[in-house]
C-alpha cells in the first residue's frame, strides 16, 4: 500500500492541502511497516485543478492523509481511486504509523477556508 501526505519543509502535515510544499509518499509493507518514503514536489494551488491526484494514483497511492482539504479536491482524489482522510495533523511519519495501526479516522469535515474562496470567484471542477 502507498499513503500520501501533504507536508511542510519540516515534515509536518500541512493544514491546507493546496498550499503544501510537497507530498510524502509512504510505501507500506505487508507487515505494516514503512519501507520507503519519497517526496514529490507540490505544484501548489487548488487541489481540484492540479493533476496531483492522477500523478499519485499512477504511483500506486491508495490513501491521502490530509489536514484541511476542500470538497473539490476530495472528489478528484476519489475519482482517481484514492481515499481521503481529513483532519490529520502532526508529524507526517507519526500520523502514517498511527493510520497503519487503525488509529486515524476521517474527521468528516472539509476545509472551510478553501470552500469560502469559491465564493470569491474561484471555480473548481468538482466532477
Amino acid at each position: 500500500m502507498k499513503i500520501a501526505v501533504p507536508i511542510t519543509s519540516d515534515k509536518y502535515i500541512d493544514s491546507h492541502f493546496g498550499q503544501c510544499e510537497s507530498y510524502g509518499v509512504y510505501t507500506i509493507s505487508e507487515k505494516n511497516e514503512i519501507t520507503e518514503v519519497k517526496t514529490i514536489k507540490s505544484q501548489q494551488g487548488c487541489g481540484c485543478k492540479s493533476d496531483i491526484a492522477s500523478v499519485l494514483a499512477s504511483d500506486g497511492v491508495e490513501v491521502m492523509l490530509a489536514g484541511g482539504i476542500g470538497g473539490g479536491a476530495i472528489n478528484v482524489f476519489k475519482n482517481n481511486g484514492i481515499e481521503v482522510v481529513r483532519g490529520c495533523s502532526g508529524k507526517a511519519d507519526d500520523v502514517v504509523k498511527l493510520f497503519i495501526k487503525g488509529l486515524v479516522k476521517d474527521s468528516g469535515s472539509s476545509c472551510n477556508q478553501h470552500e469560502s474562496h469559491h465564493q470569491n470567484g474561484h471555480e473548481c471542477s468538482h466532477n
